[in-house]
C-alpha cells in the first residue's frame, strides 16, 4: 500500500511540475505530495509558483500547509509545522 501512494505522489510531482528539479527538491515534493494527496498537490500555490520558476517562493509556500481538521475546525498541527519545515529544508537543500 505505503509502494502504491508513494507512486502516486511520484506520479503527481512527474505530471505537474514543469521546471527543472534537482533530487532534493523532488524528493521534498514527493513527501509533500503523498502527504496533501494528488488534486491538493495539483491545485497548491505551491506547484503554481514554482512551474513560474519562482522556486523560494514555492519553498515558502510548504509552511502554509500546517493544518488539520479536528471536529470539522481546521487546527495548526504542531507535527505538521515539523514535516513542513523539513520538506522546506530539503527542498532548499543544494545537492
Amino acid at each position: 500500500m505505503l509502494k502504491r501512494d508513494v507512486q502516486v505522489a511520484t506520479d503527481a510531482v512527474r505530471t505537474h511540475v514543469s521546471v527543472p528539479l534537482n533530487q532534493n527538491q523532488f524528493d521534498a515534493l514527493v513527501s509533500f505530495g503523498y502527504n496533501v494527496g494528488a488534486k491538493n498537490f495539483e491545485d497548491s500555490t505551491l506547484i503554481k509558483r514554482l512551474n513560474n520558476g519562482a522556486y523560494d517562493e514555492a519553498a515558502s509556500e510548504f509552511k502554509r500547509w500546517n493544518k488539520i481538521t479536528v471536529d470539522g475546525k481546521k487546527v495548526v498541527s504542531r507535527g505538521l509545522i515539523k514535516r513542513r519545515a523539513r520538506e522546506e529544508a530539503l527542498f532548499r537543500k543544494e545537492p
